[in-house]
This record gives C-alpha cells, structure tokens and sequence, in this order.
C-alpha cells in the first residue's frame, strides 16, 4: 500500500514506518525535521512540514496515498491541543485529497471501562485521568471531530505506553478495552494500526489495544 504517516519521528510513529517499510509499503514520512527520522529505504519519501496546522500544505503529501496513519498527539500536559488541531489539519487535507482511510493514536481511558475491571484497576485509572485531564481533554476532542468527518477512521486506544520490542501478541478489542490492560509497546501499538488499516471491523470505531 501506499502510505503517509504523520509524527514519524515520535515513538510510535518511527514504528509504522519502520514496520510499513519491512512489509513492502510505499511510505510518505511528514516530519518537522528530518534529522530525527531514523528510518530509511527504497520506499521511503521524507517531506518536511514546518507548519502542520495548514492543510493546504499537506495535501502533497497525501495525493494518491491508500491510508493515513497518525502519531501526533500531545508529548506533555504543556502540548494539550496538539492532537485535536493538528489532525483537524490532516482531515481536511485528505477530504480535499479524497483520501478516507486514517488511523490514529488514541488512550485507553476515551474507551469504556471493560466488565470485571478490578478496584486496583479503577482507582489506578482515576488517578491517571486526573493528571492526564487536559490531554486526554484534547484527545475527546480529536475522537468527536473524527465521528463527525466522512473519513474511514480507526482510533487506537492503547495504555501505557513501553519500549519494548515488537511481538505482535496482544488483545484488541472493537468499541471496547481489554479488561486489566495496563500497558503495551509503542511496536505493537503500530503493529496493530498497521494490521487494522484493511480491517472493516475497525472502521469509524475506537480500538482498544492492550497485553
């Protein structure tokens, strides 16, 4: 396929193009400064954006491309916003483009919390919503925008986030969280955002992804 994978530079998204690579996609990496990419191949297209809240400037980046996948998101409580506005950009890019199919990186806590969720657990999840009010704030925000697009989206709801290697073992649940899901690899989070980008089951739905 013929990819564009925006926050290619970040955990997760140094991941997709990497792993898109390895499997004989066509990747398109929008990054803000190229030095950071680690990544490279015959496949591989870097453009660099400065500006990634115009969507006029993105288009390029999008023409002809099968599916858009998306790390952007907040790298602190002083980044909250950046999720919502930025792929705002990257959805109107892509209906200007005719592109429909986006994948994005969510959390765990937009999801419902799952049956039988433990009272360790629970008060575990409160304490994080909490602290993490603001970006999970942004993150509602990003969800609600996507519900109310025409784009074929998927959002990725992992937990807290590892840097571990790939294994390609882990639970996913459609419109749902895996119940004592406490962490997963930022791999295998683009492990299954890659796995889910031909997946009907995932479209317009939130995905949670857990060990």
């Amino acid at each position: 396929m013929r990819l564009t994978v925006f926050g290619a530079t970040g955990g997760i998204g140094r991941e997709v193009v990497a792993q898109a690579l390895a499997s004989g996609h066509e990747v398109t990496a929008v990054v803000r400064d190229p030095g950071r990419l680690t990544a490279s191949g015959t496949g591989l297209t870097v453009l660099r954006r400065s500006d990634l809240s115009d969507p006029e400037s993105l288009r390029g980046a999008l023409r002809g491309r099968d599916a858009v996948l998306s790390g952007l998101g907040a790298r602190s409580r002083a980044d909250a916003g950046v999720a919502a506005r930025l792929t705002r950009s990257v959805l109107m890019a892509m209906e200007a483009e005719k592109v429909r199919r986006l994948l994005v990186v969510s959390a765990a806590p937009l999801g419902p919390v799952p049956d039988g969720q433990g009272v360790l657990d629970r008060a575990v999840l409160a304490v994080v919503n909490s602290v993490l009010k603001d970006v999970y704030a942004d993150l509602r925000v990003m969800e609600a925008d996507l519900a109310a697009s025409g784009a074929d989206w998927t959002s990725v709801r992992p937990p807290r986030l590892t840097d571990k290697q790939v294994t390609g073992r882990y639970r996913r649940v459609v419109a749902g969280t895996p119940p004592r899901g406490r962490s997963l690899a930022r791999a295998d989070v683009a492990h299954a955002m890659l796995a889910m980008i031909d997946d009907p089951a995932t479209v317009r739905q939130g995905v949670g992804v857990a060990y």
